[in-house]
């Protein structure tokens, strides 16, 4: 009698295991340094959720969509990804993501601006996570040794091109390396205030304000102030060039300098710094937003969306942001604590106090206009194309302009 009633507790026990619900979550290159944060999330939704068995897998960037595409043409995707608001674009576009249903009280728990960032034909395809606007790490002793304070770093785009000429003329190694890889100069005509479109949704960056802020990058290119390799490498080249320290000027999100410390101590030992440059046309930093997306297939959307709004809520955002110590939430209550308010006298907690005072400034300038890779790959050959000198900044903005109107 005994041995039948543990077998059938163990019977019991075995059902009720296989009656749990399997889910998967999917980050973006967050192992193994923050394995101990997922790991919490994993243990708290599970106890939060006794029915459920989640899983976390972490996925490179550089293969995360190609992936999930294969899973969802499987029907197996995951029940929700973490997304960079480029791929949520890229992906919406495909048709390979659920909209979410969200209430009022859900709405409010994000800044408007950030939720906006996922919201496509009036419906949501995401929630916001975390972002972290660009701030500027410099170099104190190549800031002396070409006769430059660094007490007193550029404070506008204008400035510190006039410097990064300065530090290229009297030490031979370069100012900085600017974001204009690939279809970076669009965010770089709308810091600057410019539009891309018009009302009607026309392409309108061949106005001569656009050609001359073009022009300014390709002297820069030609006269030998900026790498050789920046429309090819960019972040990546700028971030070895400042490790090895032949580079002034770092524009980064804080995080990326984590990697400085790791690579280098003497020059991270060197950093300070300083807020991002503002250009004073535009008065806006772009700041890309990480997000948790549903995949189209997903079976229960309900408990899906469940584990998103987990995932992203004031708790877990504050608690994510002590951990990386170099990231914001995108929830109003958590981004008001007073963690953020915390200075200190190395690079990393100087970061995150700079860039806690651009926040007010940040948005994600991220756009979704129809065969978006089409018309990207267009701007990205012209615009490399007047950098080279084979077209002028005007010819290579007019014929980017006529092929997008004639697309959209």
């Amino acid at each position: 009698m005994k041995k039948a009633l543990i077998a059938a507790a163990l019977l019991a026990l075995g059902s009720a295991q296989a009656q749990k619900t399997q889910l998967e979550f999917w980050t973006i290159s967050l192992a193994p340094l923050f394995n101990d944060e997922m790991n919490r999330l994993v243990a708290q939704f599970e106890k939060e959720n006794p029915t459920v068995d989640l899983k976390w897998v972490d996925v490179p960037s550089n293969t995360l969509e190609q992936k999930l595409l294969a899973t969802i043409a499987a029907g197996r995707p995951p029940t929700v990804v973490n997304l960079s608001s480029d791929m949520t674009v890229r992906l919406y576009d495909q048709g390979a993501l659920e909209p979410m249903s969200l209430s009022d009280a859900q709405k409010k728990v994000f800044f408007s601006n950030t939720l906006k960032t996922f919201t496509f034909d009036g419906k949501f395809y995401g929630v916001p996570w975390y972002w972290a606007p660009k701030v500027v790490a410099y170099n104190t002793e190549i800031f002396r040794k070409a006769g430059l304070d660094p007490s007193n770093p550029p404070r506008t785009i204008q400035t510190l091109i006039a410097a990064a000429k300065q530090i290229k003329d009297k030490t031979g190694m370069y100012g900085f390396v600017p974001n204009i890889d690939n279809v970076k100069m669009l965010y770089v005509f709308r810091e600057a205030g410019l539009p891309i479109f018009d009302a009607k949704g026309q392409a309108v960056f061949n106005s001569p304000a656009h050609v001359r802020l073009l022009q300014t990058y390709v002297d820069l290119y030609k006269k030998g102030y900026i790498p050789e390799d920046t429309m090819r490498r960019g972040f990546t080249a700028a971030t070895e060039l400042y490790s090895a320290g032949k580079l002034a000027m770092l524009i980064t999100g804080p995080q990326f300098i984590l990697r400085v410390a790791n690579d280098n101590k003497a020059i991270y030992d060197a950093t300070r710094v300083a807020p991002y440059p503002i250009d004073l046309g535009g008065n806006v930093i772009h700041t890309p937003l990480m997000g948790f997306s549903i995949p189209k297939g997903v079976k229960d959307k309900a408990l899906a969306q469940k584990l998103a709004l987990f995932l992203t809520n004031d708790v877990n955002q504050l608690q994510f942001s002590k951990v990386t110590k170099t990231t914001f939430p995108s929830t109003v209550k958590a981004s008001a604590d007073k963690f953020f308010k915390q200075g200190g006298n190395n690079a990393i907690d100087q970061g995150k106090l700079v860039s806690s005072t651009l926040l007010k400034r940040a948005q994600d300038l991220t756009m979704l206009y129809p065969d978006a890779s089409k018309l990207n790959k267009i701007f990205k050959d012209n615009v490399e194309a007047a950098m080279a000198g084979k077209k002028s900044s005007q010819q290579a903005l007019d014929d980017i302009v006529k092929a997008w109107n004639a697309s959209l």
